[in-house]
């Protein structure tokens, strides 16, 4: 069962601006990933529901930080079907995160008061997602569907759309300020920041500073002072 409103949920990510994704069958690993993207100050982290054991690592995973730190806010991505997000929704996540919009999903969600993040690749896509309650549209993949620019030309006519694009959004500066000044509302970023060397090599303080220097840019690239 959910521990944060969809409200809490949205609030957090549009203030934080960066949500880390990331999948690993190791339950020690993946609570060694989750502690270090704590420590680096993200709120919300996505473990992605796309590889062997994932379930019951989340469960395990869940369970943990429900004892060990309760403020944090774990979700599940790479959800396709209702069924499957039910079954994630009743072991402790708190958002649902998809690579497409699904229209029982959204349904189950707003039941629920979970929050929703589907995947979207058009403007027409984004339309029908937010008239079903989707507070945030996941831009997916984002690299491939034109980057920063299909972020600016769809918020041209429509700038209530909140969006965050993932899919190759990079762990530098340059292109975090890119995306952020295009009007992204926040950025999903998985392997550009749990990248296999640090995860190989257990450099967990690796991945702490650069969540660290990721919520900074994003910070600076929206004008705010540090």
């Amino acid at each position: 069962m959910a521990h944060f409103s969809r409200l809490e949920v949205i609030s957090t990510i549009l203030d934080i601006g960066l949500v880390p994704l990331f999948y690993d069958p190791d339950l020690k690993t993946a609570i060694e990933i989750v502690s270090a993207l704590r420590k680096g100050g993200a709120r919300v982290v996505e473990f992605t529901n796309r590889g062997e054991m994932a379930y019951p690592v989340f469960v395990e995973l869940a369970g943990h930080f429900a004892r060990a730190d309760p403020s944090l806010i774990l979700g599940v991505g790479s959800i396709v079907d209702a069924p499957t997000a039910a079954l994630f929704i009743a072991s402790g996540a708190n958002m649902i995160v998809g690579p497409s919009f699904n229209l029982e999903i959204a349904r189950l969600c707003n039941r629920r008061k979970i929050a929703y993040l589907p995947g979207c690749a058009t403007e027409t896509e984004i339309a029908n997602a937010e008239e079903w309650g989707a507070e945030i549209c996941k831009i997916f993949p984002a690299e491939s569907l034109g980057g920063p620019a299909f972020i600016r030309a769809v918020m041209a006519p429509c700038p209530w759309h909140r969006l965050m694009p993932t899919g190759g959004v990079e762990a530098a500066q340059a292109n975090v300020a890119e995306w952020i000044q295009a009007g992204a509302a926040a950025l999903g970023i998985g392997s550009k920041l749990i990248t296999a060397q640090a995860v190989r090599d257990k450099d967990f303080d690796r991945i702490s500073e650069k969540t660290t220097q990721l919520i900074a840019w994003i910070q600076q690239a929206r004008g705010r002072k540090l």
